[in-house]
């Protein structure tokens, strides 16, 4: 088996399942219990908050432990939107954000909200000269994602850091680092990040956690009514087993991070070489370096489908994807590429190879072997 859908989920390390099993049969006591067996499983929970904090040069107090990607950004726009609607009803996030922000800005639109969707380049990045336009007095949250899920661009959080800034007014600043956490460095204090979005089973943790960080001082309200979990920001119980199998696999990830970056990059870079030597119409989604993270690549196949190829080379035990799990099941377009202006053709022949530190060059020949004959049968068969 190939895997190179890492992207879409990865594959926890065997220390990660084991720590989990452990939690789950000897310290499954609820953390917030006072007696013994609650106490020796708050230590995990406390535990792991240190190594995210430590991962993002940040505070114990910053880190809220959500259920994930998805549950952490409908709580920092909607908290957001809510605890800060007497200074204004605007909010600005881009195009190819995730759906899990753009089907909240939605959400927030039916509410009387205003949202402003910037526009990107061919590369998939931001107009910063249309960023800055578009900030109003009235504008009280920007949500910008770090790495794009699908093409793997990095968008220039720093520049916008600066632009606010110089605001007078200035709204607070939202970033999605699901896809970046341990792929490329963002730390939240120095680049002005007020709220931070990361998800465990990115980074070989286990699924159904994922963490908030919120600069001290900022103010949210909760989505959620009942216990005082999470500072009183994230009632319920908390996912111990895959609390603790989160900051296992940080810890493991954060271990000699540079050496594992440049090995993806590396990876990447081998199978891009590969492609467009092989294919002399291939488009490639994803740009270059430094403007790209190290674990994605994105090729398009015009004329072909997408998601024919991808059966083709599942069929040889290699997964790749179309796009975005939370999309490309359902068979739609993918709002990203569409948004970096490629035609029909390009958009529908598109595939994703999405690496980890668990791949290998190896890995990449496996897929030539098999994405060259499928690629010329399905134009042989097209005429």
């Amino acid at each position: 088996m190939v895997y190179l859908d890492n992207a879409a989920t990865t594959r926890p390390f065997d220390e990660v399942t084991e720590l989990v099993g452990k939690v789950m049969r000897q310290d499954f006591a609820n953390p917030s219990s006072l007696h013994h067996l609650g106490i020796q499983a708050e230590e995990h929970l406390e535990k792991a908050r240190q190594i995210l904090a430590d991962a993002l040069q940040s505070t114990t107090g910053e880190i809220y432990f959500t259920s994930g990607g998805t549950e952490t950004n409908n709580m920092v726009i909607k908290g957001a939107a809510r605890a800060h609607q007497r200074k204004g009803k605007h909010i600005i996030t881009s195009a190819i954000e995730h759906k899990s922000v753009l089907e909240t800005c939605q959400a927030l639109e039916r509410e009387g909200y205003e949202v402003t969707r910037l526009p990107v380049d061919s590369n998939g990045m931001i107009n910063l000269a249309s960023f800055e336009e578009s900030l109003r007095d009235d504008t009280i949250l920007v949500s910008i994602m770090h790495v794009n899920n699908e093409t793997g661009v990095i968008q220039p959080i720093d520049r916008v850091n600066e632009i606010l800034r110089d605001r007078h007014a200035r709204p607070l600043f939202h970033v999605d680092a699901v896809q970046s956490f341990g792929k490329t460095p963002l730390h939240p204090h120095p680049s002005g990040i007020d709220l931070l979005t990361l998800s465990s089973h990115k980074v070989h943790g286990p699924k159904g956690t994922g963490a908030l960080f919120r600069k001290q001082g900022v103010n949210l309200t909760p989505l959620l009514d009942g216990g005082a979990q999470e500072g009183g920001l994230r009632s319920g119980t908390e996912n111990l087993p895959g609390i603790a199998g989160f900051g296992k696999a940080v810890q493991m990830n954060f271990n000699d991070v540079f050496e594992k970056q440049l090995h993806m990059g590396h990876l990447r870079n081998r199978l891009r070489k590969k492609i467009t030597d092989a294919f002399e119409d291939v488009v490639v989604n994803t740009p270059d370096d430094p403007q790209a993270a190290p674990h994605i690549l994105n090729v398009s196949f015009p004329g072909l489908q997408g998601e024919v190829l991808l059966r083709k080379l599942e069929s040889a035990g290699i997964y790749v994807s179309t796009g975005s799990a939370c999309t490309s099941g359902k068979n739609k377009p993918s709002h990203v590429l569409q948004a970096m202006g490629r035609t029909r053709d390009v958009v529908q022949g598109a595939l994703r190879f999405s690496f980890s530190i668990m791949n290998s060059e190896e890995e990449t020949d496996q897929v030539m072997e098999h994405l060259v004959p499928a690629v010329k049968r399905m134009r042989k068969m097209m005429g």
